[in-house]
């Protein structure tokens, strides 16, 4: 070990064990680019020194994977793979895999929204130029990192990149609509396939080893600057993805490939019918039997890519709503008991027995699932929307925290920003909020960025919508609705001086 390395290790150990920390949540898809979507060049590094000058040490993102229809990071193609729009073109041109000519006449991107259709379009002409010059790079040094990254994530790219390239190859059909021969391919199909179909598995594979490459560096950078990063996945995965076609007793699915049941949650309070999701639900027996191994390799790969991870729906590990795949609601659902400790006992045993790992425990949750986290050691999540909402949740409430083992949100992802959730509350919730905090509520994100700050909780984070002080326009997404989520973007000019000397301020208030 070096000691670039060594101090590096100092560090993350450093932040750590500290007891109070702060930092904001904010996708990479929201940074200011020039190229319709936010990416991993100018704009991330930009977003870190922010951090750094305001004295934040967490980033938050949400899941790093490719999306698919919807473009929601909660369902991607591959629980293990990177998101190819994240890719910065800047970062190509460094490498010589791209000149400026080949960025061609940029479309007059709107600042504030990522319109997905043109973006993706004119995003993937730029890495397909780029893989077409990566053919014919000089730079011995990249071809070697490519063969070893190869190399070193064959377990789970091969299967990626010939899934991807097959998807190509059906023009995006979902895999359970392919030809027989390779819907459950043996070693002989596959090597055909892979002989087929080898210029598109050489793409995908190209673009994965770009992705890491510069989200490594990324990460690396914000290491120097003393900020870790908090990933996030969901528990379920997508049935059209590679993990199901390529590993497919692991889930519940019939001789087919079709799920014979799937994941949702049940009725409560915000839906009459519950939430049907679709994912197909895990065979824990089969887990059981390989040691969960499939689980400890990604929740390695993530903790490779990340410092924390968020598992979202972590209830589900105790206990998870299955509903018959022939259901049109998830009303006719069942509790089944999920692997519990077992799981996380065997992750344990390969990846060490502190494991960062932040329990998604919203929603209805009961004595079983708190325990099962606070068995682990996790710490779990505080909305403060939530404790000053209609549901009168005053577990929410920072006053009534009775661990510093958790992280404070103003909000998550999911929910409205604080600006948009208060203008549409009552006048009585408005005023508990205004009396709570002492304040007339004309900065109320602002204010509740100060109740997380001072509470007892260890972390305490909040969307960058809320710093700006932003509407309901400004949501990142709407649970339910399933077209123009995850759009959101800000603008380099937004952190004006006055926003980084008040949230430095704010921070050494509070000791964070």
């Amino acid at each position: 070990m070096n000691n670039v390395q060594i101090m590096e290790e100092a560090k993350t150990a450093d932040t750590k064990k500290r007891e109070r920390v702060s930092g904001v949540l904010v996708h990479p898809t929201s940074f200011p680019s020039p190229y319709g979507i936010g990416d991993l060049g100018p704009g991330a590094y930009d977003f870190i020194d922010f951090l750094a000058d305001t004295e934040q040490h967490l980033w938050q993102v949400l899941p790093l994977g490719p999306t698919g229809f919807g473009d929601s990071p909660y369902q991607g193609f591959s629980a293990f793979a990177g998101q190819p729009l994240l890719i910065s073109p800047d970062k190509l041109i460094e490498l010589k895999l791209l000149s400026e000519e080949d960025l061609g006449e940029m479309p007059d991107w709107d600042p504030t929204r990522v319109d997905y259709g043109p973006a993706i379009e004119y995003k993937t002409s730029l890495l397909k130029k780029a893989w077409h010059a990566f053919y014919h790079t000089p730079d011995k040094t990249l071809l070697e990192e490519f063969e070893k990254f190869c190399a070193d994530e064959k377990d789970w790219l091969d299967d990626y990149a010939l899934f991807m390239a097959c998807k190509d190859h059906h023009e995006g059909h979902c895999w359970l609509e392919w030809e027989d021969e390779i819907l459950d391919p043996d070693a002989r199909t596959r090597a055909l396939w892979r002989e087929k179909l080898a210029d598109g598995i050489h793409y995908y594979s190209f673009i994965q080893f770009i992705f890491q490459k510069q989200w490594i560096e990324l990460r690396d950078y914000a290491h120097e600057k003393d900020v870790e990063i908090i990933g996030d996945i969901p528990i379920f995965v997508a049935l059209d993805s590679a993990d199901v076609w390529g590993n497919k007793k692991l889930f519940q699915l019939d001789s087919t490939g079709h799920p014979t049941s799937v994941a949702g949650v049940p009725p409560d309070y915000f839906s009459a019918t519950g939430q049907l999701w679709g994912n197909p639900l895990y065979d824990w027996d089969y887990h059981a039997k390989t040691s969960y191994q499939w689980w400890i390799a990604r929740i390695r790969r993530q903790l490779t890519l990340t410092d924390y991870l968020r598992i979202d729906h972590f209830r589900g590990f105790e206990a998870y709503w299955s509903v018959p795949a022939d259901e049109e609601t998830a009303i006719n659902g069942a509790w089944i008991k999920g692997p519990g400790e077992d799981l996380f006992a065997a992750i344990a045993r390969e990846l060490g027995d502190d494991l960062p790992i932040i329990a998604e425990d919203l929603g209805v949750i009961t004595p079983e699932v708190e325990h099962l986290r606070d068995s682990l050691g996790f710490p779990g999540m505080k909305v403060l929307q939530f404790g000053f909402g209609d549901m009168g949740d005053h577990n929410y409430i920072p006053h009534f925290y009775t661990t510093t083992n958790c992280i404070c949100y103003t909000g998550t992802h999911d929910n409205d920003t604080t600006l948009g959730w208060y203008q549409t509350q009552t006048e009585d919730i408005r005023d508990r909020v205004r009396r709570y905090g002492n304040t007339d509520g004309n900065c109320v994100s602002l204010d509740f960025i100060r109740f997380c700050m001072g509470s007892i909780a260890k972390f305490a984070i909040f969307p960058i919508q809320d710093l700006l002080q932003l509407g309901t326009e400004a949501r990142m997404n709407t649970p339910g609705v399933a077209m123009a989520n995850w759009a959101f973007r800000y603008r380099a000019e937004d952190l004006t001086e006055w926003r980084r000397e008040w949230l430095l301020k704010t921070t050494q208030l509070f000791a964070r």
